[in-house]
Parts: C-alpha cells; structure tokens; sequence
C-alpha cells in the first residue's frame, strides 16, 4: 500500500543534510558548550555557527536570537516575559481569536494576573481586520501578536501592515513565524516585528528546539530561572545536536526557498482543485492569501476524524486541524472564529505538503478519497442527496 505523509505542519521528516550536521555531536564532540576545555569550545562554535544560521534566515543579527525547546517555549517567553517586562507601561494585550494555543493559553494566563487581553476578530477568510486592530490600540497597549501564517488554514496575515500600526503607537510586536520560515519569506525588518518565534521541527529539522528573535533594546524577563544561558532569557544547558540541526535547517529554508515555495504551491492547488470539484466540499481559509503547502477543506455532513481514520486505512496521513490539539473533540477555534457552524466544523481536514511530497502522492489522493467521502456521507443521518 502507498504511504502518503501530508500532516507536515504538524512535524516534518528530518533533511538528510541537517540530520548528517546533527550526528557528531551525539558522540564525538558532545561538550558542554559552558565548559572551558576543547570540546566545550568545540560545542560553543558549533552553537553560534548555529545562531549566525538562523539570524541570516530571517535578516537578523547574532545577538538577537535565542535558542529555545522549541515553537512553544519562544512564544511564552515573547507573551509572558515581554507583558512583564512592560507591566510598568500598562496592562493591555492585542492578539487574534485564531492563534495557537501555545499564544493563547499564555495570553489566558496574563488575564488571571490583571492583564486585560484584545482578541481581535477575523473575516470569513481568516484574515484580521486592521480597522479593528487601530480601535483595539489604547495607551495601556504594551504588545501585539498575531501569527505570521495560520496553522491550520494556512492564512497568511498582513504583518507588516500591523507592525506599522505597532511602531506608530509605540507598542511591541510578536509574531508566531513557526509555518511561515520555508515557505514564504521571513524577514524581521520587513515585517516589522520586535519578537518572532520559529520552531526546529517544523522545517525538516529535528523535534525539541526553537529559537526567539528579539530585537535589539526590546524588554524580556526571563520566565523560568537557572544558569543564565541564551542571554538569561532561556537558561539550562544548551541542546547543541538540535542547535546545530535547527541551524542547518534554517540555512536551508531560506536556500531554497523559491524552489520549494513553487514545488508546494503546485501540489497545493492540484490538490485543492481536485477536490473542490467534488460536491459539498468548501476551501477553508484565503485562496489566494495563502502558504503555499496548506490546503483546509471542509466536507459538509461527514466527520473530520473518520476521514482521517479512513484515509489512514488507505496509507494517507492528514489530520484535522492543529497536532497541538487533535485530539480534543471540539470544534477548531480557528474555524469557528470564520463563522462556521459547529457541525461544518467538525468535517475540516487538512493536508500540509512539503518538499518531499510528490505529484503521485497527490494523484494518489485524489484517487481514493472521493470513495470515501460518499462512503460517510451515506452514513450520515445529515445528508440527503438530491
């Protein structure tokens, strides 16, 4: 049976190029990059190779990219430490109704310490409304985020356009970046933006790091305490085999980023195009404002999860919206915040591609998938064919 991996937004298979950058330093120069003698400094060259890696990528410098577990860890520390940090310039947070969890639980949190948090609205497409976002500005607002590119819709947000709004009003600016690095272009001075988050595993580099962009003069307090690595802001000895794999990784994504933005985009629409020929099937999120490896769809009458099981059956992986919470039987918070009714809601499945995935994978999609679609909608107590 075929295997057909499209959950890429979820995690991604490691490059052969970053897993061969990773593997010394498993068991040959495994220092401490803290320790004074050579392997220690072996280890520390190796970490800042790394960090001057990532700060290319996204038109950094150096000293402003720290080193995290990971997509998660970065947006608490940008949350958190930056509400802190400004808690003597007011109390009031801006974000989006359609965020991660990994920015809206720390958001949740702030409010349960006084903060008063903005959840701004989103438009059929997913796209924030800039009109609600300059009536949402008080002169309590001390930090905006909004993510760069949804993680389950794909949606791409008009970041410069709210960083703009940010630097004229003085307030800081975060954006999740973690589904944008690879596939579109990421430049922190283009976007505007004083905090960005990436995450490793996201673009063909391993599980369990991350890194946080923090522009030069942008006030953070640390949210967990230790040795003082990463600046103070992230301390404990630092994971330098997954530093050296995110380090390699980023290289590459912004390598090859017009290459594998075009190899995706293709497959993407192929994909999209194939299966909106079908009935009761809708595009969720901007056709056009889009990342180019995401296709949401939305399939009335039917069951997200028995599509994903079933299409399991077939060899084809995709989930039903973000790994973070697939297993939580509610409906998606992003498609809700579109307007969708619950019950549409629950029948979204996404597929996320990426450089590895092939014409034949989405041919092979598209082949088996239009069976079982009329296969649950034959179960469905809902439909009724015309």
């Amino acid at each position: 049976m075929r295997q057909v991996y499209l959950d890429n937004a979820a995690t991604t298979q490691v490059s052969d190029e970053v897993l061969d950058a990773m593997l010394p330093y498993f068991n040959r120069s495994f220092g401490n990059a803290s320790s004074l003698y050579q392997m220690g400094r072996q280890a520390a060259e190796a970490m800042e190779k790394a960090r001057e890696q990532v700060a290319n990528a996204i038109g950094a410098d150096t000293k402003e990219v720290i080193f995290t577990s990971g997509g998660t860890e970065s947006d608490n520390i940008a949350v958190i430490g930056a509400a802190h940090a400004m808690r003597e310039h007011g109390n009031h947070i801006i974000t989006s109704t359609i965020e991660h969890p990994a920015v809206m639980e720390p958001c949740r949190h702030l409010e349960k310490e006084g903060y008063e948090v903005t959840y701004l609205p989103v438009d059929c497409e997913g796209i924030v409304s800039l009109d609600a976002l300059n009536d949402a500005v008080t002169p309590n607002t001390i930090l905006i985020s909004v993510m760069h590119v949804n993680n389950e819709i794909g949606t791409i947000q008009p970041i410069e356009e709210i960083g703009r709004v940010a630097k004229e009003n003085d307030i800081l600016f975060h954006t999740d970046a973690v589904q944008s690095l690879g596939k579109i272009p990421v430049d922190v001075d283009d976007l505007g933006v004083d905090l960005l988050s990436l995450s490793g595993h996201k673009i063909h580099g391993p599980k369990g790091i991350g890194a946080l962009f923090v522009r030069k003069g942008t006030r953070v307090k640390a949210v967990e305490y230790g040795g003082g690595q990463e600046r103070g802001l992230r301390s404990g000895t630092e994971n330098i085999p997954g530093i050296v794999g995110m380090g390699q990784a980023c290289e590459a994504a912004a390598r090859d980023l017009e290459k594998n933005a075009a190899h995706m985009t293709r497959l993407r629409d192929k994909l999209i195009d194939g299966i909106t020929k079908e009935e009761y099937v809708r595009l969720n999120g901007s056709r056009t404002m889009r990342s180019p490896n995401n296709a949401n769809l939305s399939f009335h009458y039917i069951e997200g999860e028995s599509l994903v099981l079933m299409l399991d059956m077939k060899g084809v992986e995709a989930s039903t919206g973000s790994a973070c919470s697939s297993k939580e039987l509610q409906a998606s918070h992003v498609l809700l915040a579109l307007g969708m009714p619950p019950e549409q809601a629950h029948g979204s499945l996404r597929f996320t591609n990426s450089i590895y995935n092939t014409e034949e994978d989405i041919d092979y999609v598209l082949d088996v998938l239009p069976d079982i679609v009329q296969k649950l909608m034959a179960m469905s107590p809902l439909y009724k064919p015309y």
